[in-house]
């Protein structure tokens, strides 16, 4: 990733995000409603953990035929994901609870879905949500070599294919955290000097990150082999629930910044951009399936990604709320608000922003 300073402009003669924010902060207000999460969160959150470790408590102290054992961890893959998105990443934005140490707490369940804390937020919190959709900036738009998400990206002849092959590959996405990102990110970001709070302690960090790997393959490869099972067996669990994860998450990600109705703005080569941060992320952010519950319910919310990077410190649980506030502020300043009615919509939208990107750039 380049390390070129960004700096986004100040220049919003009409001040849409200072008046978008104030009738939001009104809305709470009159509402009296905190901006944090609510008992629907937390009876959520048992319910995620359920999805997550009940399957799991059940194989290790019960003879399961395999069917029975694979449905049971594709339902953990559900649970990891859903853990995730609804939990934990509401937890490191600081938007579970109003108690700091209950973020903390929450925050942490991501080192039992095979991450890192001080990653994530700062690949999420610092990368993503400041440089969304900004090449050789957002890491989510970084595949390497093997998919191409941005036009500014190297195009190769592989590329052609990727309309075929990527939903395939992204199921191995929390493989990846599981046995090399979490590592790689640690060394680069301690080199970069990169944090969301206060800078930890190398020592620290390294010391946290393998402890919590210890501990991550203690739960899920370790003990399962001392209850009886084959390495094997435990191999192909292993595999089956973090490909469903992934599969899940990587596509919920895709569906909110790489499709045909949003952007991949440039810096000029002062390293500015032309928009306010507020103003750039409607133009490189799109929401899916804003009326389905079940949709809305499982993602965390993250099916609203507008009302997310707008106001990633307000809980999910807020934002179809909020969304009607924001589409209207939006479409008064005479800006993008994204949208795609389905989810099945959003996902062939992709696909064929996959094929097009997957052209020669000369041939395009």
């Amino acid at each position: 990733m380049t390390q070129q300073t960004v700096s986004f402009s100040r220049k919003d003669s009409a001040n849409f995000f200072r008046t978008l924010n104030k009738r939001v902060n009104n809305y709470f207000k009159e509402n009296d409603i905190k901006k944090t999460g609510n008992w629907k969160l937390y009876v959520k959150a048992i319910f995620m953990f359920t999805l997550l470790l009940g399957p799991f408590v059940l194989l290790l102290t019960v003879n399961l035929p395999v069917w029975l054992q694979i449905i049971s961890m594709v339902i953990i893959g559900v649970g990891i994901a859903g853990v995730g998105m609804n939990v934990m990443h509401d937890a490191n934005h600081g938007s579970f609870s109003s108690k700091k140490w209950v973020n903390k707490l929450m925050g942490s369940s991501i080192h039992i879905l095979a991450g890192n804390d001080y990653n994530w937020k700062v690949q999420h919190n610092v990368l993503h949500h400041t440089y969304t959709n900004i090449q050789g900036h957002d890491e989510d738009i970084d595949a390497g070599r093997i998919i191409r998400f941005s036009k500014h990206a190297k195009w190769f002849k592989i590329h052609k294919y990727q309309k075929y092959y990527a939903f395939f590959l992204y199921g191995f996405l929390t493989v990846n955290w599981a046995l090399t990102t979490d590592f790689k990110q640690t060394y680069q970001y301690l080199k970069r000097k990169l944090s969301y709070g206060d800078f930890p302690s190398p020592a620290t960090q390294w010391t946290k990150l393998i402890i919590g790997k210890i501990i991550y393959y203690s739960i899920w490869v370790v003990l399962p082999l001392m209850l009886g099972y084959a390495w094997w067996q435990v191999l192909i669990g292993f595999f089956i629930m973090h490909y469903t994860a992934g599969i899940i998450l990587s596509v919920i990600f895709q569906l909110a910044h790489v499709m045909p109705n949003t952007e991949m703005p440039l810096p000029d080569e002062n390293g500015s951009m032309k928009n306010t941060w507020a103003i750039h992320q409607l133009f490189t952010t799109s929401n899916f399936s804003p009326k389905s519950w079940i949709v809305e319910f499982y993602t965390g919310g993250l099916n609203r990604q507008v009302e997310h990077h707008l106001f990633s410190n307000i809980s999910h649980v807020h934002y179809r709320d909020i969304a009607k506030i924001v589409k209207e502020t939006a479409n008064e300043f005479s800006l993008p608000y994204n949208e795609y009615n389905s989810i099945w919509k959003a996902i062939a939208e992709h696909y064929q922003q996959l094929k097009t990107l997957g052209h020669k750039p000369s041939m395009a």
